[in-house]
């Protein structure tokens, strides 16, 4: 009768075993637990990517040593960890470091006995009684296979026991360090590396009043830990603005996605800001902890009563300009946009990182409805924050070309026209709008005619406010000339 193979997770049992030899396969290093840590400070950049500085205080004996630091991000860049004594400067010299990534599982570990000797252990099915046959793992790709004696098992026909814990295979990611140290003394060491895996953004939540002319604003920094390590009561930093990096190939950016619904925190265990570079700083006032696999949200900033500015938009185009066309669109959408200025007259002139300002408003019966979010980019103080809500129901409007012939092109310009358009705005509401209609003209124009002023914002845009009164419309025609 054949006995039941179990499945590969049938090798945790032998993997007890062989962890209990762990400490013995590391005798000879000094290791350093989370126990020796003093403190930890985490600075937190836009892109994957944060600064740790991990202070340690532990007993160094003189000559050359090996120490194990422990509980390092599991997404360390090696290469920018640095090592130093805060307490006996120059005391030692590093040789080299590694870092060993490869965590203990049954499946690593029978990776790592590829080509060696294990034992299995069998159960006889009626007594009970267990044997010990030695077997040579063959291959662990895709399931497992053995040399028994002079034949070859497939899977695992009973509990594995190993010998010994590979010295590069860790229970969690650690960095080694080899160490020529002069001074036999208790040291406080700091740890300073690059690490991926960590990420931040800030998301915004505004309420509109009544009449769009107003706005509470909140601020939150939302944090996502992807490193494999938790940072206990760390001392939090965000950094905001486009730092220049070197791109490696194992450089991955994992944006941090997460839904923010929280109450406004006191200020004081808020972020302070200040300048750093080109760049702005922003410093938690309080300890925190930033959990692996945690996705978590802090106050930023709160203001109430900030003053807005809503606009309707019609938006143009330039390729209409160089063609003869008919209708262009019935029932066009007209923009709907706030705007505001950073600064302290309206309530706010902190720097702004850039994110995603979600906008809400109460109805009649007093329930807060969502109306439009936008992005905002890194917004400096006395800059305008102006934010795209949606497209307007009730207000909409048609554009047609009323004529247009062939001009003398002379001069510079092999091409000129004349032709006439028709906008009429319509507004359905109950109440009077103005509506910008921004139109971009290309090469070089003139106004010929038009029914209402424009303003030449830019080389190329003719805007006119059009004023349109309740459950109406408003004609704006115009004629302009342009030659390339």
């Amino acid at each position: 009768m054949h006995e039941k193979q179990p499945t590969l997770t049938a090798v945790v049992a032998g993997v007890l075993i062989a962890a209990s030899a762990a400490n013995l396969a590391h005798a000879e290093e000094l290791r350093s637990t989370l126990t020796d840590q003093e403190s930890v400070a985490v600075t937190i950049y836009n892109e994957d990517l944060a600064l740790v500085k991990d202070t340690r205080r532990l007993h160094l004996e003189a000559g050359q040593l090996d120490l194990a630091l422990r509980d390092v991000s599991g997404k360390i860049r090696p290469e920018t960890a640095q090592l130093r004594s805060l307490s006996h400067a120059g005391s030692f010299s590093v040789l080299e470091q590694n870092f060993d990534f490869d965590l203990l599982t049954p499946g690593k570990l029978l990776e790592k006995f590829v080509g060696r000797s294990v034992g299995v252990v069998r159960s006889h099915p009626t007594t009970g009684a267990e044997t010990i046959e030695r077997a040579e793992v063959l291959s662990a790709a895709q399931g497992v296979v053995l040399r028994m004696g002079d034949r070859i098992e497939v899977g695992v026909p009973g509990r594995i026991i190993f010998d010994s814990v590979p010295a590069n295979l860790r229970d969690r990611p650690t960095l080694v360090v080899q160490l020529q140290n002069k001074t036999a003394a208790d040291q406080q060491l700091e740890l300073t590396y690059l690490s991926g895996g960590l990420a931040w953004r800030a998301d915004y939540v505004a309420e509109l009043n009544s009449s769009d002319t107003q706005l509470d604003l909140s601020g939150w920094v939302t944090l996502t830990n992807q490193s494999g390590t938790t940072f206990a009561n760390a001392k939090l930093q965000l950094v905001a603005g486009d730092v220049h990096r070197v791109r490696q190939e194992f450089d991955q950016i994992r944006p941090a996605v997460a839904r923010m619904k929280a109450q406004a925190r006191e200020e004081s265990a808020g972020f302070a800001e200040q300048s750093l570079l080109d760049y702005h700083l922003y410093t938690l006032g309080r300890p925190t902890t930033i959990a692996d696999n945690q996705t978590k949200q802090v106050a930023l900033l709160s203001a109430v009563n900030v003053p807005v500015r809503k606009e309707f938009v019609l938006q143009g185009a330039d390729y209409y300009y160089r063609a003869m066309y008919s209708d262009l669109g019935t029932k066009m959408k007209v923009g709907v946009f706030v705007e505001t200025k950073n600064d302290e007259a309206s309530h706010l002139g902190m720097p702004l990182p850039k994110g995603t300002i979600r906008v809400y408003k109460k109805d009649r019966d007093g329930s807060a409805q969502f109306v439009g979010e936008d992005n905002i980019d890194h917004t400096p103080k006395n800059e305008v924050v102006r934010l795209k809500l949606g497209d307007a129901f009730d207000v909409t409007a048609d554009k047609k070309q009323v004529s247009f012939k062939k001009a003398d092109a002379v001069g510079r310009y092999s091409y000129a026209s004349e032709m006439e358009y028709e906008i009429t705005v319509k507004n359905a509401k109950k109440e009077p709008v103005v509506v910008v209609v921004k139109e971009p003209i290309p090469g070089d124009w003139q106004m010929l005619s038009e029914s209402l002023p424009h303003d030449k914002t830019a080389a190329h845009i003719a805007l006119w406010r059009v004023n349109v009164p309740a459950e109406a419309q408003t004609v704006l025609k115009y004629k302009v000339l342009v030659r390339f």
